[in-house]
């Protein structure tokens, strides 16, 4: 017969928890949580679908006057444009890219893409701290660029896949095995073609390469690579990303990369694939203390790459303040500080904390898809112009990269 000593002591061990059945249940638990609340949200066989644009939010777009749309939209065959109840017209954005189209063929500079001799923009959007605006600042700057006529490629670098979930493709369900960027930069002979893992999304103009957690593996794989003494110093993991979007040149004229809130081989790589470099900013003494540590580590790694063959020649790098509350004085005491340090390098424009831009996220819609109709208009305006101001400033250097005015 068992001692009351080990009754107790069997009690306590049926009472302790083991982490990793714990971890595991949960995780199971709330995949399938959040299956249910997706389907919720979007039916099964549906897919996010981009609202319609008033002939002023057109005008707007395409540079023109709000008259003009509507005399566009009778030259256009392709454009037939919806009424709502109150009469008003509104447009696809492939509406509106036609009548873009349309323009520039006789003035060429209504298309804003690429032209012979303009290299591809490769802008990575990173931060080593999360919590920066890191995402919601790629995905907006992506959107903004595709509304406007260029052609953009978003590349889904951070394994927690945020950027994929907001432009329709939930990590867990949608994106299966060697479907994120880690299928064409792995190491073994499953390495696919880069084009066959881009995927098209509900926004006209807008490609996205989806991330999931598999982009880890990159970080597991590289050490044993470099220990092979066979290895393609041609190939090596800092040159991955970039040889693999080489591939995709000529389709696209910007890409978007959002990076993991790490600085890893995955980093690296996508640094040294970058032709400009977005470093996101929130005004707190310890994100910037962060942020030190992170630019003190990446200026120590990326010197070893460089030595090693990697290209750090950027048109620009540009820190940019997210999440900025105007009536916090520590906030303006700290963007006074990093703007008297770094000078134009820190963006003029700055991306304000947004109850617009948080309200759309809700529905895992940025505050381009959510329309002025679904909140405050005041509230909505303020939120606009404040991401436009930052996306149409890094349009700016795009432009300047090309040589543009």
């Amino acid at each position: 017969m068992p001692t009351k000593a080990a009754i107790v002591e069997k009690a306590k061990r049926a009472s302790q928890v083991s982490i990793d059945e714990t971890i595991a249940q949960d995780s199971t638990m709330l995949s399938s949580q959040l299956q249910v609340l997706f389907e919720r949200l979007f039916s099964p066989d549906a897919r996010k679908s981009l609202r319609r644009f008033s002939s002023t939010e057109a005008a707007k777009l395409l540079g023109v006057t709000d008259s003009y749309v509507r005399h566009l939209a009778a030259q256009v065959e392709s454009i037939n444009p919806e009424k709502t109840a109150s009469g008003r017209r509104v447009f696809s954005l492939e509406e509106i890219h036609a009548m873009r189209q349309h323009l520039g063929r006789t003035k060429p500079s209504y298309l804003p893409m690429r032209r012979e001799g303009d290299h591809l923009q490769v802008i990575a959007v990173t931060n080593f701290k999360g919590g920066s605006g890191k995402t919601t600042t790629s995905i907006h700057l992506a959107q903004f660029l595709a509304l406007r006529g260029y052609r953009v490629l978003a590349v889904d670098l951070d394994p927690q896949a945020s950027m994929s979930a907001m432009l329709g493709y939930q990590p867990e369900f949608d994106v299966g095995e060697n479907e994120t960027l880690y299928g064409a930069i792995k190491y073994d002979e499953t390495r696919r073609d880069v084009a066959d893992i881009v995927r098209q999304t509900y926004f006209p103009g807008l490609d996205l390469i989806p991330g999931n957690l598999e982009l880890h593996e990159f970080e597991h794989d590289t050490p044993k690579a470099l220990a092979d003494s066979n290895r393609d110093d041609k190939d090596m993991f800092f040159m991955r990303v970039g040889n693999a979007l080489h591939s995709l040149e000529q389709s696209y004229d910007v890409v978007i990369i959002d990076c993991p809130p790490t600085l890893g081989f995955l980093t690296l790589s996508a640094l040294c694939a970058a032709t400009a470099v977005l470093i996101t900013v929130h005004p707190q003494m310890l994100d910037v203390a962060s942020m030190n540590q992170f630019l003190t580590m990446t200026s120590d790694l990326l010197a070893v790459v460089k030595q090693a063959g990697g290209n750090l020649e950027y048109d620009w790098m540009r820190y940019l303040i997210t999440r900025y509350e105007s009536n916090d004085g520590p906030q303006a005491q700290i963007v006074a500080f990093l703007r008297s340090l770094f000078g134009e390098r820190v963006l003029t424009s700055m991306m304000v904390k947004s109850t617009a831009v948080s309200d759309a996220g809700l529905s895992k819609q940025t505050i381009y898809e959510a329309g002025r109709e679904t909140m405050h208009r005041q509230t909505y305006d303020r939120g606009v112009e404040s991401v436009d101001s930052v996306n149409a400033e890094v349009e700016q250097l795009i432009r300047s990269a090309w040589s543009r005015s």
